[in-house]
């Protein structure tokens, strides 16, 4: 079983990775960072993407009603990166998301998405 820590050092092992945060999806806080650039906001970040979450989430579900939407990841594409969510039910204190912030140019997303997986998988047993 992965800890916390060892889980975000695996997270920035994936090529491209240039910060990465543990996320606590019921309160919106950061639990873990690690790489996060000078200047950025860990906490109002955490929560907006969070909040980002819950709005995907509540979309899919009025967009699919009577199904159950479970979600196991995300991905935004922006000029600035790739930044890929992965959710994961814990057993900590509540569900968290691991986020990473790739390289638009030296990322590959079927690996990153696979390591994720991987990790989340390890951090979870």
């Amino acid at each position: 079983m992965l800890g916390l820590d060892d889980c975000l050092i695996e997270v920035m092992a994936i090529p491209g990775a240039l910060d990465a945060m543990l996320l606590d999806q019921t309160s919106g806080m950061a639990v873990a960072v690690s790489g996060s650039p000078q200047g950025v906001d860990t906490e109002g970040s955490a929560a907006a993407l969070t909040e980002t979450l819950r709005a995907t989430v509540d979309g899919l579900a009025r967009s699919c009603p009577g199904d159950t939407v479970r979600i196991d990841d995300m991905l935004v594409t922006t000029d600035q990166g790739h930044h890929l969510l992965r959710l994961m039910e814990t057993a900590f204190e509540g569900p968290l998301v691991i986020y990473v912030r790739l390289d638009l140019e030296r990322s590959n997303l079927a690996l990153a998405r696979h390591r994720l997986r991987a990790i989340s998988s390890s951090l979870l047993t």
